[in-house]
């Protein structure tokens, strides 16, 4: 028997893919006819861990999807959307798309916040689907406002095996541990997470995937579930001696228990309309970010990540859009500027 100790990195690509996808890695080694490439699988790594969860560089401005308690924490209608495209030039490595969309609203003279969140997640042979309904509830704190929340919702776990078959890649059939048929299962997910805000800071704890849904495949011995994640969020807008510029670092925890991504993030903001900054994580990749906001109000994003993993030889790196755009609800007042660095 051939044993492989798969790099994180590498693993989180293959890791819904159980046991067939480990396999593939070797045919992916066999096709490089490169010794670099058995060396990788074999040396680097003595441990097999991965996380279920995408990652995101921007995730500064991505925190009400995966903490229900920042729903609604401004006093505006937001909507956002993200696409990543990770690891360039790797076959069926991940793509991302998310969207989500909140607003707070008073009821009974409390101040509640709602939304929900839409997320496709596209990796080697799977093509997962996430949609949750958020409710937080609101109290003041101090200069604050704390926001306890949760969200729940469906998964549709798709997976496709067909793209083991063929001479290029491995034959499949009559291996028991890996699922035979294509199937798209459902499940029930669900999170928590509390948030606190003021003008000039912000720190979120939160879980994902709380009651770990398990997925069985009919009628074969193969079977997958969501895996619990936390995060660990914060940061601070500091007012340089120019008034026309900020310094806004921030940082972001993101474990399962086993594997862990740490985030440091820095953005310059200048006018509150231009930013531009560098991300690092630890072990991961190194990352340049740059955003302007339209004359319409709308923010865009934009992030490129260089891999400072073993994958920097096999990739040309990590690209990530993100989009914003958020209204007052009141429709006869002016816009305002936010102040909240969630929202650069």
């Amino acid at each position: 028997m051939l044993i492989i100790f798969v790099p994180p990195d590498i693993f989180y690509l293959f890791y819904r893919g159980g046991k067939a996808l480990i396999k593939r890695s070797q045919g992916i080694c066999e096709k490089m006819n490169k010794p670099i490439g058995i060396i990788v699988l074999l040396l680097i790594s003595v441990t097999v861990s991965g996380q279920q969860d995408p990652k995101f560089t921007q995730n500064m401005f991505l925190v009400p999807l995966f903490n229900p308690g920042a729903m609604g924490q401004e006093d505006k209608i937001c909507a956002s959307a993200a696409f990543r495209n990770q690891w360039m030039g790797i076959p069926s490595a991940p793509v991302t798309t998310t969207f989500t969309a909140h607003a707070p609203f008073t009821l009974f003279n409390r101040k509640h916040g709602a939304g929900i969140n839409l997320m496709n997640d596209n990796i080697a042979l799977n093509n997962d689907l996430f949609l949750s309904l958020s409710y937080s509830y609101k109290i003041d704190v101090g200069t604050g406002v704390l926001g306890a929340g949760i969200n729940l919702g469906l998964v549709n776990y798709s997976f496709d095996p067909s793209g083991l078959n063929g001479a290029d890649v491995i034959d499949i059939t009559g291996d028991d541990a890996i699922p035979q048929n294509a199937a798209s299962l459902f499940g029930f997910d669900m999170g928590l997470g509390a948030y606190y805000s003021t003008n000039n800071l912000y720190v979120g704890l939160s879980t994902t995937h709380l009651n770990q849904t398990s997925f069985d495949f009919p009628e074969e011995v193969a079977e997958t579930r969501l895996t619990r994640h936390y995060y660990a969020v914060g940061g601070y807008t500091l007012q340089l001696p120019n008034p026309i510029f900020e310094l806004i670092p921030s940082f972001m925890i993101q474990t399962d228990g086993k594997d862990n991504h740490i985030y440091l993030n820095t953005n310059v903001r200048y006018n509150k309309r231009f930013w531009g900054g560098v991300s690092y994580s630890i072990g991961g990749a190194a990352s340049v970010l740059a955003g302007i906001e339209l004359m319409n109000g709308i923010r865009v994003g934009y992030s490129y990540d260089i891999e400072l993993s073993p994958l920097f030889k096999y990739s040309s790196g990590s690209h990530e859009i993100s989009i914003r755009y958020c209204f007052d609800l009141s429709l006869d007042r002016n816009p305002e500027k936010y102040e909240s660095i969630r929202f650069l």
